[in-house]
């Protein structure tokens, strides 16, 4: 498949898990340099990775919270916590996701997952009435 064909698959399921208001808006922001990017993202990772239909997009969701905790990437994270609730993810399994990633990567990792993921599940409402 070509990386125009890639792109085009990747950028609805983009979309789908990110929100277009987010993904657009990063293809608007993008000069001819970040572009690049933009387009490699699309195509590589949603339209290869995200529309290999292997797995599903709950189970990619997770995999990448479990990989963003290894990286210690928090804002990528809280990115893609909203992109699990989206996929159908609950609290819990996000929850233990974070606790897994947390055991193999180490607390100080995990703490800033778990801080980073907190965030956006209060701002959701899915926690409730959290501190």
């Amino acid at each position: 498949m070509s990386d125009e064909a890639l792109f085009e698959k990747g950028l609805p399921i983009r979309r789908e898990v990110l929100g277009a208001e987010y993904v657009d808006g990063s293809m608007a922001k993008a000069d001819d340099f970040m572009m690049a990017f933009q387009r490699a993202t699309t195509s590589w990772a949603w339209g290869w990775a995200w529309g290999d239909p292997t797995l599903d997009r709950k189970t990619r969701s997770l995999i990448n919270l479990a990989m963003l905790t290894a990286l210690g990437k928090p804002a990528e994270l809280k990115l893609h916590v909203k992109g699990a609730l989206t996929n159908g993810a609950s609290v819990e399994e996000i929850k233990a996701t974070l606790l897994h990633a947390t055991a193999y990567c180490g607390i100080p990792a995990g703490l800033e997952a778990f801080k980073a993921a907190h965030a956006v599940l209060v701002e959701a409402g899915a926690l409730g009435d959290a501190p």
